[in-house]
């Protein structure tokens, strides 16, 4: 079933989007075939822990990637879906 953002969500993609980090961050996240961990996209930034999770949270409020809790770690996984959606509304313009 496709997805169908409305233009509330559009919009916070578009902000989440805008900043190079969050999308240096999804880039990452959206070339693993599996979750990817927290600590990996740490490990590959030169951002403090605090920084990463207000980025991985703008992400996950606009709806691009979904997080996995496993004890006291956390698995971040790209929504291909609501990219593919906010990629065919951009297309419209």
């Amino acid at each position: 079933m496709a997805v169908k953002l409305n233009d509330d969500q559009f919009h916070r993609i578009a902000r989440a989007l805008a900043d190079p980090r969050r999308y240096e961050l999804l880039r990452r996240i959206g070339r693993s075939e599996k979750c990817v961990p927290c600590g990996d996209l740490l490990g590959c930034s030169e951002i403090s822990a605090a920084t990463l999770s207000h980025h991985m949270k703008e992400l996950e409020t606009a709806g691009l990637i979904e997080s996995r809790r496993e004890g006291k770690f956390v698995k971040y996984r790209l929504r291909r879906d609501v990219l593919d959606a906010y990629l065919a509304k951009l297309a419209q313009i």
